[in-house]
C-alpha cells in the first residue's frame, strides 16, 4: 500500500489512471449527496477523512510501497455507502499523497487499491451477508462489521501483491512469504477495530449507519 512514483512502470500507472477515472465517475454519479444534507452525517464524513489520513501516517514497512497500515473501508462503507466511501477514501489518499507519504504519479493506483479493492470487497460481503442470514444485531455487528473488515484487509494485501508481481516491483515469492502474510495480523487488528466502532455506533449513534433499521435488528415493535 502507499505505492511511490517510479515502483511500477508507465504502463501501470497510465491504467491505474484509466481504470479510476471510470470508478471515480461512476462513484459521484450515483452517490448519495442527499445523506450529507444531514449535519451529524457531514460532519462524521469529514471527521473519517480526517482521522483516517492521520492512520494511513502511521505505517510499518521496510521496502517502497510494501507499507502496512489500516484501512476503515469496511466501516465507511457501513456508515455511507460504497460510492461515497470510495469519495471518502479517495481524499483520505489525496491528503496522504500531499503529505508526501504516497506518489502524485500513482495515486489512481493507491486509491483503486485502498479505496477501490477495500471498498468493493466490503460491499460484496455485505450483499453477501444479507442474502444468506436473518437481519439481526450480533450477524450485522460481528459479520459486516468485525469479519468483512478482515476480509477487505486481506482483499487489499492480495491485490497490491498482484499488481506488484505482475508489474515486477519484486519478485512473488517474496511478496507472498514476506508481505502478504502480515495483512493476516493488520486484518485481525482492522477487525477488532471496525467490530467495537461499530458496536457503539449501532448502540449509539443508528442513524449515521446506512441500511440499519434498528427497528428490525434490535427487535423493536
Amino acid at each position: 500500500m502507499n505505492l511511490p512514483d517510479g515502483l511500477v512502470d508507465g504502463s501501470w500507472t497510465l491504467l491505474g489512471w484509466l481504470v479510476y477515472a471510470v470508478l471515480a465517475f461512476t462513484a459521484v454519479r450515483r452517490a448519495p449527496w442527499a445523506v450529507l444534507a444531514d449535519g451529524a452525517r457531514l460532519n462524521a464524513f469529514l471527521a473519517m477523512i480526517v482521522v483516517l489520513s492521520i492512520f494511513w501516517q502511521l505505517r510499518a514497512g521496510v521496502k517502497p510501497g510494501l507499507s502496512l497500515h489500516l484501512l476503515g473501508a469496511t466501516l465507511f462503507t457501513l456508515c455511507f455507502g460504497w460510492q461515497l466511501a470510495f469519495i471518502g477514501l479517495s481524499l483520505v489518499v489525496v491528503g496522504v499523497t500531499l503529505n508526501g507519504a504516497a506518489g502524485g504519479e500513482t495515486f489512481a493506483l493507491n486509491a483503486l487499491l485502498m479505496a477501490g479493492v477495500g471498498v468493493a470487497a466490503s460491499h460484496s460481503v455485505h450483499q453477501l451477508i444479507d442474502r444468506l442470514f436473518p437481519r439481526h444485531l450480533f450477524i450485522y455487528i460481528f459479520c459486516k462489521g468485525f469479519f468483512a473488515s478482515a476480509l477487505a484487509v486481506v482483499a487489499v494485501g492480495g491485490a497490491a501483491c498482484l499488481v506488484l508481481a505482475l508489474a515486477g516491483a519484486y519478485p512473488g515469492e517474496y511478496l507472498t512469504s514476506e508481505y502478504l502474510p502480515y495483512f493476516l495480523l493488520l486484518g485481525f487488528s482492522e477487525a477488532w477495530l471496525s467490530g467495537m466502532l461499530v458496536t457503539l455506533l449501532a448502540v449509539y449513534r443508528p442513524h449515521l449507519l446506512t441500511g440499519f433499521e434498528d427497528a428490525q435488528l434490535l427487535g423493536k415493535k
